[in-house]
């Protein structure tokens, strides 16, 4: 059995080039120019549709790759610029909630990675947004406590991902390829993580390759 406590996973759509997000990232365009396509394999999916309330879609090799991505999660991270707005700074809009209208698709507590604080925010479905200001270990250590057994997520953005695995306390991630050529954006893998990986798992779907790793400790085998 792979997981046997708490572990903290991450599961996110790459481009060939290793962008998770295009460049010119805006509030009109948040994943950047380009970015919208990385998604394409997951937004057909019937078993996305219905998780955000719609209806429709196809069952391919994907959907137990995006089910189980899903499955077992009690708490969540994510980087401000994730949240948004795009290009941070003090909170001057006390009605900016994300980017997820009034009843965001996670429901259980986010916790926001960020350098101003704020009074969380209570949505619909059981999200509440909690305002981390004291750094990524201290995140994690509240999302492990709130998750109530369960795993959490990291949502992303690139840099968060990166600064976790860098720190060592990333247990998994799934990568989502998809073959597409962004030429700039957001970059989650930067020179000098050390990172080790052991690859668990490779699944082709429609336009992307699912490949998961398990994020060795130092010294593991």
């Amino acid at each position: 059995m792979l997981f046997t406590m708490t572990n903290l996973r991450c599961h996110i759509s790459i481009s060939l080039d290793g962008y998770v997000a295009g460049p010119d990232q805006s509030t009109e365009n948040p994943l950047g120019v380009g970015g919208e396509q990385l998604h394409d394999w997951v937004v057909a999916l019937d078993a996305f549709q219905r998780a955000h309330g719609g209806q429709g879609g196809e069952e391919n090799a994907s959907t137990a790759v995006f089910e189980e991505a899903n499955a077992n999660i009690g708490a969540a991270i994510m980087g401000r610029g994730m949240f948004g707005p795009i290009g941070g700074g003090p909170w001057t809009d006390d009605e900016w909630t994300g980017w997820w209208g009034d009843n965001p698709p996670c429901h259980y507590p986010v916790f926001v990675l960020t350098h101003h604080a704020r009074d969380r925010v209570e949505m619909a479905g059981g999200t509440t947004y909690r305002f981390v200001t004291d750094g990524i270990e201290s995140a994690l250590e509240q999302a492990r406590a709130a998750a109530g057994g369960k795993d959490v997520m990291l949502w992303g953005g690139g840099q968060v991902i990166g600064q976790y695995l860098a720190a060592g306390l990333l247990d998994v991630l799934e990568l989502h390829v998809v073959p597409l050529l962004l030429g700039g954006g957001s970059r989650p893998f930067v020179a000098g993580s050390g990172a080790r990986l052991e690859q668990v798992r490779a699944v082709e779907g429609p336009g992307v390759t699912h490949l998961k790793y398990r994020v060795l400790t130092e010294g593991a085998g």
